[in-house]
């Protein structure tokens, strides 16, 4: 009973990662953006050629050229000179 309970949490666990959207800096620089999720307005930094994992509960974004976009937390966004492309 045991292993069938730790077998759950581990997958629980490892699917609620697997929602989050993939964001990619496909710029020369780094890239700024504004992230409100849950009420909560962060600003994440991400260099050049870095991608990062965020909003597994889905969230909006704002590009640095004042796009705002929103996610679920399944996509894939690449974000080239200020402007993203949602895959």
């Amino acid at each position: 009973m045991a292993r069938l309970v730790l077998a759950l949490l581990v997958a629980a666990a490892t699917a609620s990662g697997a929602l989050a959207a993939s964001i990619t800096n496909a710029g020369e620089a780094t890239v700024t953006l504004t992230i409100v999720e849950d009420g909560t307005k962060t600003n994440v930094a991400i260099d050049a050629g870095a991608t990062e994992a965020m909003c597994p509960k889905g969230c909006f974004v704002t590009l640095p050229n004042g796009d705002r976009i929103g996610l679920v937390g399944n996509e894939s966004v690449e974000i080239k000179n200020g402007a993203a492309l949602i895959k």
